[in-house]
């Protein structure tokens, strides 16, 4: 899962990006400090898999991952190419979801690049700049798939009337993800990758001591249909740096709760419709996995690995929480919450599987 973080110079990104991942990506008070996209693979705790682990033996817990890509600052013009703004655009186009920082502190000393703090007019203009790089895009895409449907090809053909409908959205200011392709052109809007498409999160880097998201930000958000979180990118940056029992206790003084880190891995799994699974079994390591939802137990076999997939034969699941209740899976087998289930099943959130598989 690769998360891309977003936003205007001095938006707060990079302090962000170190609250998260501890990786020291340099944060100084000047546009364009980071050219090239800085990336960390960060494991996502789980007090759940950790349970589990204890319950069952395991050699160690195994967290899941995350890749969060910190992406220099976009500015207006960045679809012309302005300040670097194509190699940036790329940059986004790979990612699976965006985490578009805004700032709505009111901390003097960091330069605001148009002199003020306006959160929504920050929001437009960043918004605006993917609008047009996707329109760009659309139009070309739409220029081909016209001569395509001169013939009168039937998939050509759906294709040139959802891209007419796309291209008008986006004339409009409409995100691509507010037109979504018709059945019989399915795999159009994956072909096009248009980058107003991602599912986006909204985090509103916010004054020191306030985990409330501004009601402006609140609103636009979810006019968008996108999540929101508050964060004080600065005071984050510097918790992560302490040891976790001074941190917690830094916490409680300044009036902040939850860590950032599991604010916004919990804000993008709600974006990207994810459930967690895990695998545990004594003297092996227990792991968490993730998996989208609405997919089933062959597709969390293939998550395990390939050939477990290929060769398999069934499923035993039970729920975390129904595993601590019976004491381990003696105790969830005596009670009858352990189910074979085949390759149908659909997954739930805290399901515990082993598959059963013929090599």
């Amino acid at each position: 899962m690769k998360i891309g973080i977003v936003g205007l110079p001095n938006a707060g990104k990079s302090s962000l990006f170190n609250a998260l991942t501890r990786a020291g990506a340099e944060a100084a008070n000047y546009p364009f400090t980071t050219i090239e996209p800085n990336v960390a693979i960060v494991p996502v705790p789980d007090a759940r898999l950790d349970a589990l682990a204890e319950l069952v033996g395991a050699s160690e817990a195994v967290y899941d991952t995350i890749s969060f890509h910190d992406i220099a600052g976009l500015v207006a013009g960045a679809h012309r190419g302005e300040g670097l703004g194509n190699r940036f655009l790329a940059n986004i186009r790979e990612t699976d979801a965006i985490l578009h920082v805004v700032r709505a502190h009111h901390d003097a000393s960091v330069v605001h690049p148009d002199g003020r703090v306006d959160p929504i007019a920050d929001i437009e203009t960043i918004e605006t700049e993917l609008a047009l790089a996707d329109l760009e895009q659309a139009e070309r895409r739409l220029e081909r798939v016209t001569r395509a449907a001169r013939g009168g090809e039937r998939t050509a053909l759906v294709e040139q009337a959802w891209l007419e409908e796309l291209v008008a959205a986006l004339q409009s200011g409409r995100p691509a993800r507010s037109v979504p392709p018709p059945p019989e052109a399915a795999d159009a809007m994956r072909l096009l990758g248009p980058i107003t498409a991602k599912p986006t999160l909204f985090v509103a880097n916010v004054d020191e001591g306030s985990d409330e998201v501004p009601a402006a930000i609140a609103a636009h958000a979810a006019a968008q249909g996108a999540g929101a979180v508050a964060i004080s990118a600065r005071i984050e940056s510097e918790l992560s740096e302490l040891e976790a029992g001074d941190a917690a206790s830094m916490r409680a003084e300044l009036g902040v709760g939850e860590a950032g880190l599991g604010r916004v891995v919990r804000g993008a799994f709600e974006l990207l419709e994810l459930n967690a699974f895990f695998t545990a079994g004594e003297a092996k390591p227990a792991q968490s996995w993730h998996l989208r939802r609405g997919l089933t137990a062959w597709h969390a076999a293939g998550q395990i690995h390939s050939d477990i997939q290929r060769g398999f034969v069934r499923a035993e699941v039970v729920g975390w929480q129904e595993l601590l209740d019976a004491g381990g899976y003696v105790g969830a087998r005596e009670r009858g919450v352990l189910r074979i289930e085949g390759r149908d099943y659909l997954m739930r959130d805290g399901d515990v599987i082993t598959v059963k598989f013929t090599p």
